[in-house]
């Protein structure tokens, strides 16, 4: 039984509950770079982010996390990722723990609240039944709940759109038990089929021609819900698995950008969220619908992403690797054409949902993110965190305030105000500084730990015995499961 965390302050009807609370869409790119998109400098045509961001607000200083299942665990339940999901790097299939079916999600607090919910894309917080977004306040969910990299590589899942697949049978490379003192999965061709999960229906054995698809079914499954859904409040969370290695953009974008197949499924992301963004104009939801556009972490570099002007790429806390390009939209509430520098993260979505949601927090959970409706509203004085830490894993690698950033391995402070791409060491100018940042990072310490999970503050990763693949080599689905024989479209 969840301890729920919000609770909802007016007892409405849906009609009336409609038209005083926002609708909220949160569309969460997998690996996109800080620059890969044209509102923050990138060279691929993305006209209609550009669109987003000129009718909007950019969020410049906004914090994922290094990797895909920390940051969305932080997305998720509004903590650091070590708070709630205690791993050293990301889950893979058939993992034994995942995201702790007691903790609160968005998903459970919007309910709660009256909201329908849904998540169509990719989940990454656990692959079992205890785990998957119809266990943590999702209504319904579509989608494939891991990385598209997470497969057989003869069916397509190692290699990008193209490139020739490794030679071997695919139902040779059954899946096998991770060691005893790995719960996080399975790993390299140990892995299983990628499963194509329809609430709780496997619904396809996902090979190389599917990949191609899935932006596209993401987005007419994301207008499908809005269209359905107009007459109440709803929470769509829209996590693609566009633009993870490999790369599969649609056979219509494969080519557009002129540069890579990377760049092409940037530009068929663009599309998708014209699709989104023009589907709410039409219902003229526009006005009453909060539009957030994020990366889960930053872009890796050695498979074409661009995080220009930042140093460092996905899996470092460099600002390369956890920075990510944001966006939020709400015309008439956000102002259109506007950016900050004020320091939001990831963390910061469930509280702030929760606000604009007219929901109070009973205390019965500690949350490390804050409200920033005020920065997204334009409120004076309104400001994001005074302290941000940099976890990778269990440790606790970097501390931020205002401009100030140290590394604590290299002992380097640097000015992101002046030295965006931390080119430049000035610890020894500012001795205070530092004293003052290692004063934070003592406190978090006390809390969260550092290179152990072992801490007061870090709670219980949810647990399942036996863990199965949702879909063997051989096609059995795991039990629990039932299974559609036809292709949806």
């Amino acid at each position: 039984m969840k301890s729920l965390l919000a609770l909802c302050l007016f007892a409405l009807s849906p009609s009336l509950f409609a038209a005083s609370t926002p609708n909220f869409v949160l569309i969460n790119i997998d690996d996109l770079g800080y620059a890969d998109i044209s509102p923050f400098g990138g060279k691929t045509a993305t006209p209609n982010l550009d669109r987003m961001a000129q009718e909007g607000m950019k969020l410049t200083s906004h914090y994922a996390a290094p990797v895909c299942s920390p940051s969305r665990a932080a997305m998720m339940t509004g903590c650091y990722p070590k708070r709630v999901l205690p791993i050293p790097g990301v889950l893979f299939p058939a993992a034994a723990v995942g995201l702790n079916p007691s903790a609160t999600t968005i998903a459970d607090m919007l309910k709660a609240a009256g909201y329908a919910t849904a998540c169509i894309g990719k989940w990454h917080l656990g692959d079992q039944p205890d785990f998957l977004p119809t266990a943590q306040g999702f209504e319904h969910y579509y989608g494939i709940p891991y990385s598209n990299d997470m497969g057989i590589g003869a069916e397509g899942s190692k290699s990008s759109a193209g490139e020739p697949l490794p030679k071997g049978n695919a139902k040779a490379q059954t899946a096998k038990k991770a060691p005893e003192n790995d719960e996080t999965g399975l790993k390299g061709n140990a892995q299983p089929p990628l499963p194509l999960v329809d609430d709780h229906n496997v619904v396809e054995r996902v090979k190389a021609a599917e990949q191609h698809t899935f932006t596209r079914r993401y987005t007419e499954r994301a207008v499908k819900y809005i269209r359905e859904n107009q007459k109440k409040p709803f929470f769509l969370y829209l996590p693609h698995n566009a633009v993870h290695f490999p790369h599969y953009p649609h056979q219509d974008f494969i080519g557009k950008s002129g540069v890579s197949l990377q760049k092409d499924w940037a530009i068929e992301v663009d599309w998708s969220v014209g699709q989104v963004l023009d589907t709410l104009r039409e219902l003229k939801l526009d006005s009453n619908t909060l539009v957030i556009f994020t990366s889960d972490n930053g872009g890796p570099t050695n498979q074409g992403a661009d995080n220009t002007p930042l140093r460092g790429s996905k899996g470092s806390t460099l600002e390369g690797g956890i920075r990510v390009c944001t966006i939020a939209w709400w015309p008439g509430k956000v102002a259109a054409g506007t950016e900050t520098k004020a320091i939001t993260a990831h963390m910061d979505l469930l509280p702030t949902f929760g606000e604009l949601a007219r929901c109070k927090s009973v205390g019965e959970l500690k949350l490390d993110g804050q409200d920033i409706s005020p920065v997204l509203l334009g409120k004076n004085d309104a400001t994001g965190h005074d302290v941000f830490f940099y976890y990778r894993g269990f440790d606790l690698e970097a501390v931020r305030s205002g401009p100030w950033k140290y590394q604590f391995a290299t002992k380097q402070l640097f000015n992101l105000d002046a030295d965006i791409g931390e080119a430049t060491n000035v610890a020894k100018d500012h001795a205070d500084i530092v004293a003052q940042l290692q004063k934070h990072a003592d406190a978090i310490k006390a809390d969260l730990g550092d290179k152990t999970k072992d801490a007061p503050g870090v709670r219980e990763l949810g647990r399942v015995a036996n863990p199965q693949p949702l879909i063997s080599a051989d096609g059995t689905v795991r039990p629990g499961f039932n299974k559609i024989a036809k292709m949806l479209p």
